[in-house]
């Protein structure tokens, strides 16, 4: 049996290449489709994959994460331009039944220098996920929804790694950066939160300046802290351009 880390990986490869054994992995009856610029139905996953390999795609996987009935993965896209993406995925039998994702174009590196993507990949302290998971869900709804900013410090290391482009190293810049009304960050709710160990992903909804966005933050923690970020931010788009009825989250 493989896992679902591995599973993952085997169907985003169809998209580079063409493999129709990859779209085995869905269990296309009862796949239900979260990304609002996806038509369901309208043509199977194989055929999909077959034309889509004829563009030359990339695809990278930086870190991949089992929680669950969940897999999830933060990749590199290359079609034609570069891409950075969260891909979430719920599995029943061995087959994936649902989808949701995160992109954005990728960026330079922020002001201390760190990419969208580096940084540290390894998994530690499996024992630990359900205390880490609790941490980030808190962090989010403490610090970003209800913007208790003086709480930072309870979640954060002062020398926290980040990744967001916009957003240099330290916990006092991402302090800065919540409360900055050029960025304009609001976060309204946390729909889901998937952990494996040292790493949680926190699936959000808000706003960034007036466009409605999707927030995923994967955080890494170490004693207690988190000591280092990653983000992607996308624009959900109006209800009259969704091309299925589920929803983004």
């Amino acid at each position: 049996m493989s896992s679902k880390k591995e599973l993952l990986q085997t169907f985003l490869k169809g998209i580079e290449t063409g493999d129709a054994m990859a779209a085995a992995v869905v269990n296309e009856a009862k796949y239900i489709q979260h990304n609002p610029q996806t038509h369901e139905g309208s043509e199977g996953i194989a055929s999909l994959f077959a034309r889509l390999s004829k563009t030359d795609p990339k695809v990278t996987f930086v870190r991949v994460f089992e929680d669950g009935d969940f897999a999830f993965a933060h990749n590199e896209y290359d079609f034609a331009s570069l891409r950075v993406a969260f891909e979430v995925f719920r599995f029943e039998d061995d087959q994936a039944v649902e989808h949701w994702d995160n992109i954005q174009p990728d960026q330079p590196p922020n002001a201390s220098g760190r990419g969208m993507l580096d940084g540290n990949t390894e998994i530690t302290d499996l024992e630990k996920t359900e205390e880490n998971r609790a941490l980030a869900r808190a962090f989010v709804q403490t610090v970003c929804i209800e913007q208790q900013f003086q709480k930072l410090s309870d979640y954060t290391h002062p020398k926290l790694q980040q990744h967001h482009p916009k957003i240099g190293d330290g916990a006092a810049a991402l302090g800065a950066a919540l409360q900055d009304a050029g960025l304009a960050l609001r976060y309204s709710q946390v729909h889901r939160v998937l952990a494996e160990g040292n790493f949680v992903l926190c699936v959000s909804e808000g706003w960034r300046g007036d466009a409605h966005s999707s927030f995923y933050d994967l955080f890494r923690m170490s004693e207690g802290k988190i000591v280092e970020q990653w983000n992607t931010t996308e624009t959900v788009p109006p209800r009259a351009e969704w091309k299925n009825d589920n929803g983004k989250f």
